[in-house]
């Protein structure tokens, strides 16, 4: 039975029309007349599901503006690759969902809905608020850095980072060819997973068993990019007490040198590459760019070709040592970001120093949600596993999270 019946589709437009008011989490919504059209034509994996697609990738049916004044009103004659997996799984694209400018760090107008006074993060901002706000089962957003598994994480909801080339980038607006991923979201660990699935064609499949005791998960000693918060630590602690109660092998182990490696390459990577991925951008509307970004484009100029060249030969000494992953540990757990969201008046989306490696490395990377912070805001835990092992990360994430709500 098609749950989209004509009242049920114009009634869930209508919650999001009313709460968008004060949430600020789409660009666009699709009107009734068109969603009821298409609702009754969806077949698929993804049938009964409305979904919200964040504002960097192209649609034919929606203007596309990229969270930028300098596309205001742009409507692609096209859209992205991922748009059309949606609709032929059977999903319902309902709208636009915000995003930062151009996918960077400039604050989205969007409010955390279940953080009040903190920031959803970024850049998929819109994508989390909606979910998180109950919008919308299920969205899309990407990642460069960290903006899935961090806004995931303030957010109190599940983000998937699968690895690189699982989900197409094709009609994505670019800002690091080497790192830009398709990233999706949706309330739990199931659900992301099954939208992963249906949106990979398959080719992520559910692990035939998932027992807590066949898992042996490692947990960093230290982080070369700095320590971890009272939020993160307290997270962390939650996470491998439960975990050792459902009989999971939780073991201390050391980062080895290639993620460290990644980790100070991605700036050169991403910084370069974003000068050339916004050049037009850059000589047709300078001024109005955000002046974040446009510092930021200014001192990535700096970045030589050698540099960048350097960058990359590393990049690819990581990659293939990563192959070898870490003997005897199936996956990696950290904190998801740094800490709780911040407050709205920081003025920032937060940072992506526990994610920006696996980004670059290509890694599967999810956002389980369930722990909280010191002040009781959501503090999500990452599941990390080697590169194309993405069947592999979600079932340790469901592990977790059945751990983590067997407490709840």
């Amino acid at each position: 039975m098609n749950p989209f019946t004509p009242s049920a589709v114009a009634e869930a437009l209508a919650r999001i029309r009313a709460a968008n008011v004060q949430l600020k989490a789409f660009v666009s919504v699709r009107d009734d007349e068109s969603a009821v059209q298409l609702a009754q034509q969806l077949q698929g994996p993804l049938a009964g599901k409305m979904v919200a697609v964040k504002d960097i990738f192209d649609t034919a049916d929606f203007p596309t503006s990229y969270g930028s004044p300098i596309y205001s009103g742009h409507q692609p004659s096209t859209e992205a690759a991922m748009v059309g997996i949606v609709r032929h799984a059977g999903g319902l694209i309902v709208g636009k969902s915000v995003t930062t400018e151009f996918a960077y760090l400039q604050p989205s107008a969007t409010l955390n809905p279940t953080a009040p006074g903190c920031t959803p993060g970024g850049s998929s901002s819109g994508s989390a608020a909606a979910v998180a706000a109950g919008l919308v089962p299920l969205a899309i957003g990407s990642q460069t850095g960290g903006s899935t598994i961090r806004p995931a994480s303030y957010c109190g909801i599940a983000g998937f980072k699968p690895s690189f080339g699982v989900l197409p980038t094709a009609g994505m607006k670019c800002f690091s060819w080497s790192l830009d991923t398709v990233g999706l979201f949706a309330k739990t660990v199931q659900e992301v997973g099954e939208f992963a699935r249906a949106a990979s064609g398959h080719r992520i499949t559910p692990r035939t068993s998932s027992a807590p005791r066949e898992w042996r998960i490692g947990i960093p000693a230290a982080y070369a990019w700095g320590d971890i918060t009272p939020s993160a630590a307290n997270a962390l602690d939650l996470a491998r007490h439960l975990l050792r109660d459902a009989g999971a092998d939780v073991v201390e182990c050391d980062l080895p040198g290639w993620v460290i490696d990644c980790f100070r390459a991605h700036d050169t990577v991403q910084g370069w590459e974003a000068v050339r991925a916004l050049t037009r951008e850059v000589e047709i509307g300078i001024v109005r760019l955000s002046p974040l970004l446009r510092d930021y484009l200014y001192d990535a100029r700096k970045i030589s070709d050698e540099n960048y060249a350097a960058a990359q030969a590393i990049v690819r000494i990581a990659r293939h040592d990563a192959r070898d992953w870490l003997p005897g540990i199936d996956v990696l757990l950290t904190p998801s970001a740094p800490d709780e969201a911040p407050p709205l008046d920081a003025n920032t989306t937060g940072a992506s120093t526990f994610n920006r490696a696996w980004t670059l490395l290509g890694a599967p990377c999810l956002s389980v949600p369930g722990a909280t912070g010191v002040n009781g805001h959501p503090m999500g835990l990452q599941v990390i596993a080697p590169p194309g092992s993405d069947s592999r990360c979600l079932a340790a994430g469901a592990v977790l999270e059945a751990a983590l709500l067997a407490t709840a």
